[in-house]
């Protein structure tokens, strides 16, 4: 009876959005820990009692949708562009080694891009490669004019400097945001990027999206690494946001994260942050990715972010869970950014 209620009454459909019509298995590939988490119809029961508590809790900011309508807009932006012959954006992707994860992140990317209209090239190259011939190879998609994003898939094998591969990139093309040109320009007072990069980026259209306000918030990011925690930061604060970093040296940070109005966590910790360390109503953003064993799954595990989501959900305003919130989007950016690069190209051409 329980599952006829689930199915067919309309206010539990409403509060699922699209969450139900992903609960048929699927699979998700978190991008820096590598880790894969299969859900499927096992999370029937996780599901049904999450939403089932949403009048208690913080809205969901759901990135899978949101990565969703950000994907619907921009194929319908290719195909206007297209329509009136203007060509088509172009996102290369070069892979070094036979990683089965960085294999599957690349087919992942390549699948979003033909499905956006964009040409998609995957440029895949043998693990032994000297740094030369990687460095040549970048240099050929930087002079392809078909080719707008340009990327190159992490971890590089140990004998390949990921900094010199990355300073190769033309900061134009480069659509991960990651190249030294770029991550310069974030830093510089009154200098923009090409590209901002995608995780980071993410987080912001998350609170756009969700109709959080950033200017003029108190926000609090957890964790000051280079790819996630550094630049989020400088972001927000670009977007008028008062931050604060908080990190493993910091005393007492549900002193510091009570206060504000946006908490980040992206600390790397499993659960860190619980609902103690909220104000009432706060926007929260877990970038975490943490594997947990559990045998109750088909895989054996699952995964947590860096906020117990069951305690802060009690508090919060609006939390992104993982899987579902940050991880989408950052896919869903990186073809933001080659758009913004194929426009851009276009515009210098009139």
């Amino acid at each position: 009876l329980q599952f006829l209620y689930f199915i067919v009454h309309p206010f539990t459909i409403k509060r699922l959005g699209t969450t139900w019509l992903n609960v048929k298995r699927a699979t998700f590939y978190n991008l820096h820990t590598h880790c894969r988490v299969h859900y499927c119809i096992d999370n029937f029961k996780d599901i049904y009692s999450r939403n089932q508590t949403t009048d208690a809790m913080g809205d969901i900011i759901d990135g899978k949708k949101i990565a969703a309508d950000i994907r619907s807009e921009l194929k319908a932006e290719a195909e206007k562009l297209a329509g009136e012959g203007k060509g088509q954006p172009g996102l290369a992707v070069i892979i070094v080694g036979d990683r089965k994860d960085s294999q599957t992140y690349v087919r992942l990317k390549h699948k979003a891009a033909e499905e956006c209209g964009f040409k998609s090239v995957q440029i895949e190259l043998p693990g032994d490669i000297t740094q030369d011939d990687l460095l040549d190879a970048i240099q050929k998609v930087n002079d392809d004019p078909t080719v707008h994003g340009l990327i190159v898939q992490l971890p590089l094998p140990k004998h390949i400097d990921e900094g010199v591969c990355l300073a190769k990139l033309a900061a134009s093309k480069d659509v991960d945001g990651l190249g030294p040109e770029n991550i310069m320009s974030l830093y510089t007072r009154g200098k923009e990027p090409a590209a901002y990069p995608c995780t980071p980026q993410g987080i912001i259209a998350l609170l756009d999206r969700s109709g959080v306000k950033i200017e003029g918030a108190r926000a609090a990011v957890i964790g000051r690494s280079n790819i996630v925690g550094l630049p989020v930061a400088h972001m927000l604060q670009q977007r008028n946001a008062t931050v604060t970093i908080c990190h493993s040296k910091t005393p007492d940070i549900p002193s510091v994260t009570k206060e504000c109005d946006i908490v980040v966590a992206a600390a790397g910790c499993r659960e860190l942050v619980t609902g103690e360390y909220l104000k009432k109503g706060a926007a929260v953003i877990d970038v975490g990715t943490n594997c947990v064993d559990d045998p109750t799954k088909k895989a054996g595990y699952r995964t947590v972010g860096d906020c117990n989501f069951d305690s802060c959900k009690e508090v919060a305003g609006k939390i992104s869970p993982v899987p579902g919130g940050v991880g989408p989007m950052t896919i869903a950016m990186l073809l933001t950014n080659t758009m913004i690069s194929f426009k851009r190209e276009v515009a210098a051409a009139k």
